[in-house]
């Protein structure tokens, strides 16, 4: 799941190497979160207009995790 969130978010950024993804343990409710950070210049490439591509990024980690019986999250820091 890191290496999607990765590989998601490397393509739409100009700075893939300033890609860092950070997982937190499953909380009380079996969430695991993803923490996903990108270089400053890129928040808006990463965001998209009115949270669109954010919105997306977070659709399609759901359904992969889905697949594998997981409920998670996904945050943009």
């Amino acid at each position: 799941m890191k290496e999607l969130l990765i590989s998601l978010a490397s393509g739409l950024v100009e700075n893939p190497d300033q890609v860092v993804v950070t997982v937190d343990e499953a909380n009380d409710e079996g969430v695991i979160v993803y923490h996903l950070h990108v270089a400053e210049q890129d928040m808006g490439r990463v965001i998209g207009k009115q949270g669109r591509i954010a919105n997306a990024i977070r659709v399609v980690m759901r359904a992969a995790a889905s697949r594998n019986n997981q409920n998670i999250s996904v945050e943009i820091d």
